[in-house]
């Protein structure tokens, strides 16, 4: 709210002011004030009677719903023809939809394409059309961004849907250059959360403008008003120029497929949406005849047409058959050849082959084998290269490493380093926000990503593509700042019930988090928001789960480098190791779960050294899970046969990347995820000893 009483006190008398809200008018007036500007500033409508939070004789005005009113300039729209060799191709509108993680994009994107009648009346349609990737499906959440287009009046609006998790955030920075707008959603509950805030920077850093759309209007909770007041805010955090700062703003319901430029006016289909991209996303200004340039931001593949090259045509004509040359902003001087084989653009939710395709529109091309994103296409004569693609540092690291234990080879189809090495080097070439280092061991690599999930995703998809490896525990990657060692920070925001509260601050406490705000929500629900060490955040997902009894919902964002937090205990319980190999045993369970909670049921083959349970308390306890039952002339076989036994806990790939610590390692197979202890901690120590 300060830097919204600057930019206030800067409007020099005579220009035309527009309140948003209730904007403390009060400081206004000081501040303006004190600038020595003129109070006459300030329409007379706003001080026709009394208001307790604004100055004397100062009234509140309230904005028309469909209009975000505040203190700006509204600069005149820039002329539309040729000027120099540009010209405008009012055909094309290229759009990137951005938000945080489950604010309805895909889902608005499905409406859109079925009311511009893509698909047939009568054809079957799943939900969430764009997540074609088997994970998203199973997770409903937006992992890869993708490319679409709609026709709307004979114009045509490419579509990027995005990702819309923190860890994901790579996919947003090299696509986001391919359009010319935003349309930012913000639930109509919730309101800008931390990647809202990540993705509007990145957004507005490259001076997009921005459509908000106030998704899932119609839930009982809405609260529009405070949604769009915090995103206005949200945008002044970020430094938005005036010009940004005039959103404009369109209510919608992207389940039901409705929008209106008014919370209680909603049209019955997406119109006013359509209208709003059409009038207020400016076409691209290309150079049709200047050299031919397109930077490839993103890279597909197809098994006869190989790898596809998606980008944006920046200047010129790009045509099929078309001799080409390769170059890269990092390699100066370093030009080869190529040749277009194939050329497609994206309509109604299809690739379309087509002969050429102008400056301005995307297109997506074959026939460059070795193509990486980043690199630019020119024209062969004249090979000047476009910026590359930039993205943020990763904050967390994974050791990947060959499967060592008994069981190694039984599952997995690629199971040695060479298969492991070349597969994160295929995954390098589109995921630009992953790095890939030699480990201390020839058989070792050291991954690093955004955070668990981006790594954790990577490493769900290689074994569902056959190969058996190890992971090591994850790190958070520190850095040299003013010769002090720096680790990354994280703000959390936690949405928990009040009567949990508590039990979350204690918690975050515990890893060294410091409490930053607490904003009483709606319904009994409480925001909590924290600055906590990455590190701390480190399996603390199941931690906050059990402490608010499954409530509390946590979101991230990474904020900064600062100096090393200091110690953090990670987990306060030990392990139950198995003591021998062999097949698991009710008898043996029933002895064992009373030393804590296991991982393990009767059937399941275990090797000595594998973590079958969590320790009741701190510290290793090693257990003999496949003991027998031994048969004499005295007890029979089937004697005691039933055994009362609790159901163990169901290990997935998240929950064993949370669990371990720096002495243990998960096993990851096609069939088969377990916790190992790892033997090379193990013999560091007894050297040490």
């Amino acid at each position: 709210m300060q830097s919204l009483n600057v930019k206030m006190a800067q409007r020099q008398a005579g220009q035309s002011v527009r309140t948003f809200g209730i904007v403390r008018m009060d400081a206004m007036v000081s501040a303006m004030s004190v600038v020595g500007a003129s109070t006459a500033a300030i329409p007379a409508a706003l001080r026709s009677s009394p208001h307790p939070r604004l100055a004397p004789g100062i009234a509140p005005l309230r904005p028309q719903a469909n209009v975000v009113c505040r203190t700006a300039t509204v600069d005149a729209p820039p002329a539309v023809g040729s000027a120099g060799g540009s010209s405008i191709r009012e055909d094309i509108r290229n759009i990137a939809i951005i938000a945080h993680v489950d604010h309805g994009k895909t889902t608005l994107v499905d409406a859109m394409l079925k009311q511009s009648k893509v698909f047939r009346d009568n054809q079957n349609t799943a939900e969430r059309i764009m997540d074609s990737n088997d994970l998203e499906r199973e997770r409903g959440i937006t992992i890869l961004a993708k490319n679409t287009a709609v026709r709307y009046r004979g114009i045509k609006v490419n579509i990027i849907d995005t990702p819309g998790h923190a860890d994901f955030g790579g996919e947003v920075e090299r696509v986001i250059n391919m359009c010319d707008g935003v349309l930012l959603l913000v639930d109509s509950v919730e309101g800008p959360m931390p990647q809202t805030r990540f993705v509007l920077r990145k957004a507005l850093e490259l001076n997009k403008r921005v459509v908000v759309v106030v998704n899932k209007i119609d839930r009982p909770a809405a609260r529009p008003e405070w949604v769009i007041d915090s995103t206005f805010e949200l945008f002044m955090d970020l430094g938005a120029s005036d010009e940004l700062c005039e959103f404009p703003v369109v209510y919608a319901s992207g389940v039901n497929g409705i929008a209106g430029m008014a919370p209680d006016g909603l049209a019955d289909d997406l119109e006013p949406l359509f209208e709003t991209i059409v009038k207020e996303i400016r076409p691209p200004t290309v150079a049709p005849e200047a050299p031919l340039q397109m930077l490839c931001a993103n890279i597909d593949y197809d098994e006869h047409k190989g790898r596809i090259a998606i980008g944006r045509v920046t200047s010129g004509t790009i045509r099929r058959g078309q001799s080409v040359s390769i170059c890269s902003s990092l390699e100066p001087g370093k030009v080869r050849p190529a040749k277009i084989a194939e050329l497609f653009v994206y309509d109604n939710f299809s690739r379309v082959p087509v002969e050429e395709v102008t400056a301005g529109d995307i297109c997506a091309l074959s026939g460059i084998a070795d193509i990486k994103i980043g690199e630019t296409i020119t024209q062969r004569e004249a090979p000047v290269p476009l910026p590359t693609i930039k993205v943020e540092d990763p904050t967390v690291s994974m050791t990947f490493k060959v499967n060592t234990s008994p069981f190694a080879g039984k599952e997995g189809k690629y199971v040695t380093s060479r298969n492991l090495k070349d597969r994160l080097d295929r995954e390098l070439e589109r995921n630009l926000a992953l790095r890939v280092e030699p480990g201390e061991t020839s058989d070792s690599f050291v991954v690093s990503g955004r955070g668990t999930l981006h790594l954790g995703i990577l490493i769900e998809n290689m074994r569902r593509e056959g190969y058996e490896f190890e992971i090591g525990p994850p790190k958070v990657i520190t850095r040299e700042v003013d010769g002090k060692t720096c680790e990354p920070y994280e703000e959390a925001i936690v949405d928990v019930p009040e009567t949990y509260v508590g039990a979350v601050v204690e918690l975050f406490a515990q890893r060294k988090g410091e409490m930053v705000d607490l904003i009483p929500s709606i319904q009994g629900a409480s925001r909590v928001k924290f600055r906590i060490a990455t590190r701390g955040l480190l399996g603390l997902k199941n931690a906050l789960l059990t402490a608010t009894r499954g409530l509390g919902v946590m979101n991230t964002i990474f904020l900064e480098y600062a100096p090393v937090a200091g110690e953090i205990l990670m987990r306060e319980n030990g392990s139950l190791v198995a003591h021998e190999t062999g097949q698991v045993t009710s008898y043996a369970l029933e002895s064992a779960q009373e030393r804590g909670q296991l991982f393990v049921r009767p059937g399941d083959q275990v090797y000595e050294g594998q973590c079958v349970g969590m320790h009741a308390k701190a510290g290793d306890l090693k257990v003999n899970v496949c003991k027998t039952k031994q048969l004499t002339n005295m007890r029979a076989a089937s004697k005691e046969i039933k055994v009362g036994l609790d159901e163990p806990r169901t290990m997935g790939l998240d929950d064993a990347l949370e669990y371990i610590n720096d002495d243990e390692q998960v096993e990851v197979t096609p069939k088969s995820v377990r916790i190992r202890k790892d033997p090379s901690a193990a013999n560091k120590g007894r050297k040490g000893k």
